[in-house]
């Protein structure tokens, strides 16, 4: 018996050697190949940007497939008109290394906190954005029976004066539309290999049918889809004719996928350097001006809803608070510098409360109380280092500019008179 186990384990450790050695001799080839492969860098990198993308769109696949019990009764009538598609399920989803780029601008609806109930004196805009962009995108069968001319436009322009809420009212609409959202930087179309621009442009629109219904948000598109130039570079004018093609080009519609449900969202304070045929494709535009006395007075209390207000009255029985006041002399301002007017306001009274403090000798950590802090009042806007200097900023100057033609002439707007020197209060 002992001999026979003897020879038993040797016949054990023989196989166990000859099942080993070819095991790793493959795993010493593979690691000897790979340290001379000299592509095996960018491999592992475009291993792991696919593994990224792949989570950026969890989410959004995730958000469709909790829907997908409630909205079971209501695909049979969708497919039986045929207006209305759905998205592809994640696993059945493959993307090219270009998509998996543009995959990475793809912005989930609920990792942005701004809604339209934050955006103050657009109203009127906000409610044709719903009626004309987020419901033929989404809600296609709503207008399917109706007529085959409401659908969604291909393209939607906000124009106008810089900080007048127009990026603002993109991440609305990123948040409450429902349908994927591609935030496009120029960054991500800018490659050092020639012809890498134009294949990711292509990804843009492949990826967005993919993704369908899908808004493409460009933010200063004048940058990126400005005028073609005869002096212009060879990439550059390449990039844009590729965004044209794919845009509403030859393949943009067909008989077999049908109309495509892409809306390009462009945003510009430059309409005059946008290319008349990125116009052309851009029916939809809408003017985003500098607000007016009804629409400051709404973005005054949108702002200050959670600050801290002076109820009290003066000697005078004048409110120490007159939103009137501040309404006035505030024409010509953008909603940005109303906003910024009102931080520095609001920091008026912490700062005094501060230096009292620090006069009584008291100890900054442990006494101070935020309840002891004073409300916010009409002078604080005069104070110094208070929202004054953008109110001062902003005053329009007697002499005129009617010859400039920029955006920001406030002399355009009707209620230019109501500014009021504060100096002169």
């Amino acid at each position: 018996m002992g001999i026979g186990d003897r020879k038993i384990q040797s016949w054990l450790s023989d196989a166990l050697l000859v099942i080993a050695a070819p095991v790793l001799a493959y795993y010493l080839a593979r690691q000897i190949l790979t340290r001379l492969d000299p592509d095996s860098g960018a491999k592992a990198e475009a291993h792991q940007k696919a593994i990224q993308a792949s989570q950026r769109l969890q989410s959004i696949f995730s958000n469709h497939e909790r829907d997908e019990e409630d909205d079971h009764a209501y695909d049979s009538e969708e497919d039986e008109r045929g207006a209305y598609r759905e998205r592809p399920r994640k696993q059945d989803l493959n993307l090219t290394a270009y998509e998996q780029t543009i995959a990475m601008e793809v912005v989930s609806p609920r990792d942005i906190p701004v809604t339209f109930d934050d955006i103050g004196g657009l109203d009127n805009i906000i409610e044709e954005l719903r009626e004309s962009v987020i419901y033929p995108l989404t809600m296609p069968h709503l207008y399917a029976n109706h007529s085959s001319l409401l659908t969604a436009p291909s393209g939607v322009l906000l124009y106008g004066p810089p900080g007048c809420g127009k990026t603002m009212l993109a991440k609305a609409l990123a948040r409450e539309s429902g349908a994927c959202f591609i935030n496009l930087h120029i960054s991500t179309l800018t490659e050092k290999w020639y012809g890498d621009s134009n294949k990711l442009v292509a990804a843009v629109f492949s990826l967005a049918r993919k993704l369908q219904p899908t808004i493409v948000f460009i933010d200063e598109i004048d940058a990126v889809l400005g005028q073609r130039r005869s002096g212009e570079h060879e990439a550059s004018g390449m990039v844009k004719a590729e965004f044209m093609t794919h845009w509403d080009g030859l393949a943009s519609s067909t008989t077999e996928g049908g109309s495509q449900r892409i809306c390009i969202l462009g945003a510009t304070n430059r309409i005059q350097d946008i290319d008349e045929a990125i116009l052309r494709r851009m029916p939809k535009k809408f003017p985003i001006s500098l607000p007016n006395a009804a629409q400051r007075r709404q973005i005054f209390e949108l702002t200050l809803r959670d600050t801290k207000i002076d109820g009290r009255l003066l000697r005078n029985a004048e409110p120490s608070f007159n939103i009137n006041t501040l309404v006035k002399i505030s024409a010509g301002m953008s909603g940005s510098d109303i906003k910024e007017a009102c931080r520095d306001a609001a920091m008026v009274p912490v700062r005094e409360y501060i230096k009292t403090a620090k006069a009584s000798g008291k100890s900054m950590n442990r006494s101070i109380k935020g309840d002891a802090v004073r409300g916010l009042q009409t002078d604080d806007f005069f104070n110094r280092n208070a929202g004054v200097k953008q109110l001062q900023v902003n005053e329009p100057d007697e002499a005129g500019s009617a010859g400039s033609g920029s955006t920001e002439d406030v002399e355009d707007f009707g209620d230019v008179e109501e500014v009021v020197d504060p100096q002169r209060r």
